[in-house]
Formats: structure tokens, C-alpha cells, sequence
């Protein structure tokens, strides 16, 4: 534990926690006072019905558009996240691979690899990068934009993995993309995981999200409604209709 967490009456043991965190986005209140923590190394899969605020929370987090009104705290490792831009909140280790990928036009699968080492501190090196994704060192060459859907997601993750990652947020892994690939994406989150990265996956995939999940926090209408453990919700049926309609 650090000494900033230790003299900080608002941050708690956790490695990472959410606190009493409310988000406006214009005139929505999207983010409706969610709370939770999460240990180092556990995978949380942050989940509930299209609409129910996860995508935003995961933004929030991450510091990305940052709402015109927030409240609440989000601490990583004793440092204050709420009190960060995106850009800060990057540095200490916050990695946000969103649905869309933002994959950057113009350049090869090596060159958006490069460009997100441009700056410490660093990750995962190129040659580590590609022994995990080799698919990625096939195409280095490639423009990215032009890599198929579940390339560019793979070159997504490999480019937040470039960086030093703390906590890795994502975003949709697994969208519009064919089950043969969903399950490579899967092997891929399965081998971070082992490498004790703590991470938050939102997806609307919801079993394939709970296999891989330690815990789960399920939203409704920008609300926690249940945080417990992710077998809890696989064996959960009326949970599981209620909340996420599987």
C-alpha cells in the first residue's frame, strides 16, 4: 500500500475502487452513484442490458470525454483517477480498448504498435507482442484499418499491451466478431489474465464474459443491482433473466 493511500481516508485496500461515482453526459444522467472495488489480478466482467451505463462507466474510469458534471472518486493504486485527464490517468497504467478499436488510419499494424511506446512507460515489447499475437507479426506490414475485424480487435488489445498496463478496460471484445475468432480473442484474455493484469470486460456476450470473470458487477439504468462472484451468476438463472435476458 502506498502512503498516499494510507493518509487518504477516501481511498480503501482495494487495488482499484469505485466510489459513489455519478457521470452526466449533456443532459443524461448515465452514471447513477455505482460503487465497487476490485483486487489486483481479478478479472471483473462488468455487465447489464444495452443502455444500463456500462459503456459510460468504463469511459469514466478511463477519463475519456469527461462528463460535464462528476462526482465520486475512483482510485487505482492510491491514486486519485478522478481527480485526472485521460492523458494522466493513462500514465498510471489505466489501458481503455474501446468498442470501435480506433485503430489509426495511414499507418501498418507495427507503426499504431510503435506509436503507443512513443512515450514511457513502456510494456510489452514488439517481439513479446508478436509472440503473443502472431497473426499481428503475419501483417505488420498491413495498414491496420485494412486487418479484418477480429485483427483489428486482436491489434487493439496488443497496442494497449504496449503500454504499462495497471488496468486494462474493455470495451466489447467480442462485437461482430465470428465465434472462431471470439475464441482466439478469449485465448488472448485468458493469457493476460494469467499474468495478473487486473481487468474489466464489458460485454454483451454475457457467459463468455462470466467464464473468464472472477467477479461480476451487473447495472441497471446506471445503478449497481448486483456484485458478487461470476459463478454466482452463471448459476443464477432468474439473476441472469432478470437483469442481463439469458
Amino acid at each position: 500500500m502506498t502512503s498516499e493511500t494510507t493518509n487518504n481516508p477516501s481511498a480503501d485496500d482495494s487495488f482499484f475502487s469505485v466510489r459513489d461515482v455519478h457521470a452526466y453526459y449533456g443532459e443524461s444522467y448515465i452514471v447513477q452513484g455505482i460503487s465497487f472495488s476490485i483486487k489486483e489480478g481479478e478479472v471483473l466482467a462488468l455487465l447489464g442490458r444495452n443502455g444500463a451505463g456500462k459503456t459510460s462507466s468504463l469511459r469514466t474510469i478511463a477519463r475519456v470525454d469527461d462528463p460535464a458534471v462528476h462526482q465520486g472518486e475512483i482510485w487505482l493504486g492510491g491514486k486519485p483517477l478522478h481527480e485526472m485527464k485521460a492523458h494522466e490517468a493513462a500514465q498510471e497504467g489505466v489501458a481503455l480498448v474501446p468498442e470501435d478499436r480506433r485503430i489509426i488510419p495511414g499507418l501498418t499494424v507495427e507503426e499504431n504498435l510503435k506509436l503507443a511506446q512513443i512515450a514511457p512507460p513502456i510494456g510489452w515489447s514488439l517481439e513479446r507482442i508478436y509472440e503473443s499475437f502472431p497473426r499481428l507479426a503475419e501483417r505488420r506490414t498491413q495498414e491496420g484499418t485494412t486487418l479484418s475485424g477480429g485483427e483489428q480487435q486482436m491489434l487493439a488489445v496488443a497496442r494497449a499491451m504496449a503500454r504499462d498496463v495497471k488496468i486494462l478496460l474493455l470495451d466489447e471484445p467480442y462485437e461482430g466478431l465470428a465465434p472462431v475468432i471470439v475464441q482466439e480473442i478469449e485465448r488472448i484474455v485468458s493469457s493476460i489474465r494469467e499474468l495478473g493484469i487486473t481487468t474489466i470486460i464489458v460485454e454483451q456476450n454475457a457467459v463468455a464474459a462470466l467464464r473468464l470473470a472472477d467477479r461480476a458487477v451487473i447495472l441497471d439504468t446506471g445503478q449497481v443491482v448486483f456484485d458478487g462472484s461470476a459463478e454466482e451468476v452463471l448459476n443464477n438463472e432468474k439473476l441472469r433473466n432478470e437483469y442481463l435476458a439469458i
